[in-house]
């Protein structure tokens, strides 16, 4: 055995015929002796005896004296529990009284007699074995006088028990050579019928005490599938307690025979030991699995790849196709890297499992290549477009599944599958499907995917009934990914040292795209949002005191995960997360309307967060640089949003549009068609408080006013309710300026005169906003509201002509309290 405790992977690597001793010194090659040094594994004996201070197996010894069974409550272990609930004696009292009991380790010493091999028996009153304990008996005398007598002579040991997992030495001498505790069982075992006496000595259970797990007896691959199996779980940080990994390998395994995990029954539905089986084989089987292995199966385990999940191949009918399937996933997983690659690659051979599906309708079911055509193609498009048709599949699903067949035909004869002597060969040209034949996606939607202020407000009121329901880790998670915009992967995926400075003392986040594998990314974040982050590294630091900083998560799972650096799972995040959705109260927006539940979902924060930034008018390059995208077309969706949400709103201002005199204009139209919205969009300019139609003005994009910008004077001016604060401003500054070129004496009479404003222009100023405030009582509260909603949403978007820079809008606040 020692020999097998080789530095890591120097056995070769299994393959498809690699035989059980093979596979064992494979295995033993990915143990570590420092895990078995740490577990207490004995080579010679086969025992694991794990310490008391092993993190994840090791548990504390019951106080009681003599006592070596495990503590799994708080104090006492079950048996000394139970015995103390009825001794009616103080817990004091009870831990200095030894435990006494048959069912004590026996057989561990040796014999006092000098130069006997025998072990004793600790159930007698006396340490010597069972031979010299009836000579002492004959002897009589004391145990002093006994061992003092020269004719007493050391006896040879018997050697070990017959029962292959006991680790004992045998005490009798004739017939079967047992321990004490089997030699007792064997006499009531014998005289039951059809008793299999060369089985019980096979499968009988080691009769371990306290943590020892007992390991002989097995085949040599099933050690080393249990062991490796146990050390994958401990680099995991699961905690597996020692009773029960021996119940399962003295209840389960052991009786089966099985030579191999794999060939071992499983136990009782949801009992323990089943999970504990299914762990451990899945642990010791993906451990000798490699590609080479998976190709010839039509079920891949991806793990093999490097990748998470399973790819099925059996959909796919044609073994041409199914083959040349498998061809195009074995260099597709080669090239992604995604935590969604599996999803990604099913969903490419569905798309190919419903051409097989059309070509199995053919006389020879398309087994014979070169009888496909074109018009084979032609008949998959109608399948799927009748599927779509009636309803068996959405569009976009149809759509997605042409894509997808494309993709791996036009990638297959890239290739070179075509070949002569290639998985396709033979296959005709013809047999392809062009660009052309994907359908066109559907227009997006104009409304996007953001969530609305109020309703954001209304979650960040309730993140604590979240973290109630879950824990701060995940809460915390949510609202990062509310104030940063990021991918929840990248966000549960954090490490601790997460938090840098900028060359200004500004904080910036450190993360990771993993999507696009882009590593070591800075998002510049406010204040507030990196005292959340310095608050939980201090959590992190104070729970897991003894790791380097730098070998901790910043969001740590609470289970499995005994040395912190095991994140939260960004599936759990979503399932949480929708369960705290579905029990909150309804979303009511500011109109009255309820807002769907089925909308709030922790990806749309990252929308949110770029809509909300492009509504403010960050420029879509650096809303491209903040939201790491590739390229600006995916930036500029959040564009397109924005300019669908200034029409709604022009929309309803233009109801209270007035020209200079304050009469209202367009009052009687319900809506602005389109083609009087482009006449007036290119026979218009905007000018400071509303819009100039003069059409030399209009040919100078604003800069050739006849009037000197005296717009309240011309015919050719009007305005809407989204002026309104400017109108009053510009009304504000018009009485200063009069009032300071009164009393401006080193002026002269005219220069103070012509800089002076007009009382006419004051007065037309005035009585202009005093027809607007009035229209605008005359609405009802929700008009009002609508109109309020509107005025703001074009004055945040509206652009500043006449060389007046354009000034950024601020971020709606969704925190009051947490400003982020």
């Amino acid at each position: 055995m020692t020999g097998l405790l080789a530095p890591v992977f120097t056995a070769p690597a299994p393959g498809p015929s690699t035989s059980d001793a093979e596979l064992a010194a494979f295995l033993w090659s990915l143990i570590s002796e420092g895990f078995l040094t740490e577990a207490g594994w004995n080579t010679e004996r086969r025992v694991l005896t794990p310490p008391a201070g092993h993190p994840s197996m090791g548990g504390r010894r019951c106080p009681v004296p003599n006592c070596q069974s495990p503590v799994k409550g708080l104090k006492l272990c079950s048996t000394c529990s139970w015995r103390h609930r009825n001794s009616e004696m103080s817990m004091e009292e009870f831990v200095r009284i030894p435990r006494i009991s048959r069912h004590l380790h026996l057989g561990t010493g040796a014999c006092r007699v000098a130069g006997c091999e025998r072990p004793w028996n600790n159930s007698g009153t006396e340490p010597v074995c069972r031979a010299h304990r009836w000579q002492k008996i004959k002897h009589g005398g004391t145990l002093e006088e006994f061992l003092a007598d020269p004719t007493v002579k050391g006896l040879p040991g018997l050697g070990d028990c017959s029962v292959l997992a006991c680790n004992r030495q045998a005490v009798n001498e004739s017939g079967t050579r047992l321990c004490h505790p089997h030699g007792k069982q064997l006499p009531a075992l014998r005289r039951q019928p059809d008793f299999d006496e060369a089985r019980w000595l096979r499968t009988a259970p080691s009769g371990s005490f306290g943590v020892e797990i007992s390991f002989r007896g097995l085949p040599d691959l099933v050690v080393a599938q249990l062991l490796f199996g146990l050390q994958h779980r401990c680099h995991r940080g699961a905690r597996t307690e020692a009773g029960n990994f021996r119940a399962l390998i003295d209840k389960t395994i052991r009786p089966s025979l099985a030579q191999r995990l794999e060939d071992v029954p499983d136990p009782a539905a949801n009992s323990e030991a089943l999970i504990l089986l299914n762990r451990t084989r899945v642990y010791a089987i993906r451990a000798v699995k490699t590609p080479e292995g998976e190709y010839a199966k039509d079920e891949w385990d991806l793990v093999a790849f490097g990748h998470r999940g399973t790819l099925v191949f059996t959909v796919i009918h044609q073994p041409w196709l199914r083959e040349s399937a498998k061809r195009w996933a074995r260099d597709y997983l080669s090239k992604v890297r995604s935590k969604s690659v599996a999803s990604h690659a099913q969903q490419h051979l569905h798309g190919l499992a419903k051409l097989s599906d059309t070509l199995r309708a053919r006389p020879d079911r398309g087994l014979d290549k070169a009888a496909l055509s074109r018009a084979d193609i032609e008949n998959f498009l109608n399948r799927m477009s009748f599927l779509d048709a009636n309803g068996r599949m959405t569009t976009l699903t149809r759509i997605s599944y042409v894509r997808m067949a494309r993709n791996v035909l036009r990638q297959c004869r890239a290739m070179g599958l075509t070949r002569p002597e290639g998985l396709m060969a033979g296959l005709p040209d013809d047999f392809v499907i062009t660009r052309l034949d994907v359908p066109r996606p559907p227009e997006p939607s104009e409304e996007g995917q953001d969530l609305p202020t109020e309703v954001m407000r209304q979650l960040c009121a309730h993140l604590d009934a979240f973290e109630a329901m879950t824990c701060y880790e995940v809460r915390l998670s949510v609202e990062l990914l509310m104030d940063t915009g990021r991918r929840p992967e990248e966000i549960c995926r954090l490490d601790l040292n997460c938090l840098t400075r900028d060359s200004q003392d500004k904080p910036v986040l450190l993360y990771n795209n993993w999507k696009e594998q882009r590593i070591g990314r800075q998002l510049p974040i406010h204040e507030p949002t990196a005292e959340l982050i310095i608050a939980q590294q201090k959590r992190v630091r104070e729970r897991f005191p003894d790791r380097a900083p730098s070998a901790l998560v910043l969001l740590p799972s609470q289970s499995l995960n005994l040395r912190g650096d095991r994140s939260i799972d960004s599936n759990h995040l979503s399932a949480m997360h929708r369960e705290w959705v579905e029990g909150l109260p309804d979303f009511h927006l500011d109109d009255g309307t309820v807002f769907d539940k089925e909308k709030i979902f922790p990806y749309v924060y990252r929308h949110s967060f770029a809509q909300r930034h492009a509504d403010a008018g960050v420029p879509i390059d650096v809303l491209a640089e903040l939201m790491d995208h590739d390229s600006y077309q995916t930036t500029r969706i959040y564009y397109r949003v924005k300019e669908v949400r200034l029409r709604e709103a022009v929309e309803r201002v233009t109801h209270m549009q007035f020209d200079r005199h304050g009469t209202r204009i367009w009052g009687a139209v319900t809506s602005v068609l389109d083609a009087e919205r482009t006449r007036r969009a290119i026979g218009a300019v905007v000018v400071p408080f509303g819009t100039c139609s003069e059409p030399s003005n209009v040919a100078a994009g604003g800069g050739a006013c006849p009037l000197r910008f005296r717009c309240v004077g011309c015919d050719h001016f009007s305005t809407d309710v989204s002026y309104l604060p400017d109108l009053r401003t510009y009304l504000d500054g018009l009485l200063w300026q009069r009032e300071k070129l009164r009393s401006m004496a080193e002026a002269d009479d005219w220069a103070r005169a012509e800089a002076t404003p007009s009382d006419a222009e004051i007065t037309r100023i005035r009585r202009l906003i005093q027809r607007v405030s009035e229209d605008i009582e005359t609405l009802t509260e929700a008009e009002r509201a609508e109109i309020q909603k509107a005025s703001a949403t074009v004055r945040q978007m509206r652009q500043n002509f006449l060389g007046m820079p354009r000034i950024r809008q601020p971020l709606p606040d969704l925190r009051p309290e947490r400003p982020a």
